[in-house]
């Protein structure tokens, strides 16, 4: 279980990378269930958000259905041996259909790609 001086790190593709910079590392891939049941493990105060982006948010509580918590935003620069991170990982396809709609205020939108999201459970072992 993660505690308040090794906390639960929520990274994406952005930031990924400054959390491991150097040591050994496994990873394993996870399912949208095994996250749900991860976050609502952990105590509010032993997890933190290391990305910002609102979409990426809406991913991790609307679409997983994990409880929204005030979890704390920092900037985080290296994982810790045996700490933890989930990475929300974007993947972006080409749309082979390119329908055309119209918005609500009556613009016309091309769908120019698929966005889809993976996760897996990063820890650092040495």
């Amino acid at each position: 279980m993660a505690t308040v001086d090794k906390p639960l790190l929520l990274v994406d593709n952005n930031n990924i990378l400054t959390i491991i910079n150097e040591g050994e590392f496994k990873c394993f891939n996870l399912t949208f269930e095994e996250v749900h049941a991860m976050l609502d493990t952990y105590p509010e105060d032993a997890v933190v958000k290391c990305f910002s982006s609102y979409d990426l948010e809406e991913i991790v509580f609307d679409y997983i259905g994990a409880e929204r918590k005030n979890y704390r935003q920092l900037c985080m620069t290296n994982l810790q041996v045996d700490q933890y991170a989930i990475a929300f990982k974007l993947y972006k396809a080409p749309s082979e259909s390119q329908p055309v709609i119209t918005t609500a205020g009556g613009a016309h939108a091309k769908k120019i790609q698929n966005v889809y999201v993976y996760c897996q459970l990063i820890t650092r072992t040495k």
